[in-house]
């Protein structure tokens, strides 16, 4: 995106739009890795099994109920 033409303030909410995204994409490379290395225990087939399913929804869960509680946690001791 050519951002030459935004002012100070637009410049601004735009690289603030960008940083969430990227924060965003790094959260779910982090909760996939660490989701698929204790969920996955053998070579994955063309479908997950009821097993590995269960483990990776709750998984994703927990790590993101952790997120939201420790940002929650920053927040009010600011």
């Amino acid at each position: 995106m050519d951002t030459s033409h935004l002012n100070s303030a637009e410049l601004q909410q735009f690289l603030s739009q960008e940083k969430k995204k990227a924060m965003l994409n790094e959260m779910v490379a982090k909760v996939t890795n660490v989701c698929w290395d204790k969920c996955i225990t053998s070579a994955p087939g063309t479908k997950f099994s009821s097993g590995e399913s269960a483990c990776l929804s709750k998984c994703a869960q927990r790590y993101m109920d952790m997120s939201i509680t420790i940002m929650n946690r920053f927040q009010s001791m600011r």
